[in-house]
């Protein structure tokens, strides 16, 4: 499923009918994985990173995710929410203090390889997580704090408004049990990040990226 297609100037009725379509989980995949996506997705494959296995990764520069198969084909992709702060990196310990104590600069979401497993958050609810000790996980969008805007955040064509969370994945709702919960929610999986300063070849080795 494609939750939404980026293009500068739509708005109105076009942005209406895409919130529409996101909420509603009924669009489609039509294109291809964004190039930075892809390469990393065929490089993940040819030096069997992924571990035979479909995998997930995330473009923080489009603030997408995408799901391919095993063999590196794109299956799905949606926009996403990301930490507010720009950056490649967690603030050391992070995983151990409270929200109220984060303050807006080390909101990171980080960059990187992670070994992803499901879980449970406090409330009850299945997700997966990213990176375990910084606290980092993907999980459905929740829009309990009206004032954050995340649903209309998700549904914006512009990518700059989707740095709200404290680190955290934030994935429209149908998208997530459509393509996140059945390749990431069953299982131990691979999620790769990409970096949004670092070279890609700094954080995924095996890529032989620039």
């Amino acid at each position: 499923m494609r939750a939404l297609t980026r293009r500068a100037g739509a708005a109105g009725p076009r942005l209406a009918a895409l919130a529409s379509c996101l909420l509603a989980g009924a669009c489609a995949t039509a294109m291809a994985a964004e190039p930075d996506a892809q390469r990393l997705a065929d490089a993940a494959v040819a030096a069997a990173d992924n571990r035979g296995e479909a995998f997930a990764v995330v473009d923080k520069k489009k603030a997408r995710v995408y799901v391919f198969d095993a063999q590196g084909r794109l299956q799905g992709d949606s926009p996403v929410l990301l930490g507010l702060a720009r950056g490649d990196d967690s603030v050391p310990g992070i995983g151990e203090r409270k929200m109220s104590d984060i303050k807006p600069g080390e909101r990171t979401t980080p960059a990187g390889r992670f070994a992803s497993e499901p879980g449970r958050n406090l409330q009850g609810e299945d997700i997966v997580w990213v990176d375990y000790d910084a606290a980092v996980s993907m999980h459905r969008v929740r829009a309990n704090n009206k004032a954050e805007r995340r649903l209309q955040r998700l549904a914006s064509p512009s990518v700059a408004d989707n740095r709200i969370s404290y680190g955290c994945i934030n994935v429209p709702a149908s998208f997530y049990d459509t393509h996140i919960r059945p390749v990431l929610g069953q299982r131990k999986g691979v999620v790769y990040v990409l970096p949004e300063s670092a070279p890609m070849q700094s954080r995924f080795s095996f890529s032989g990226l620039e």
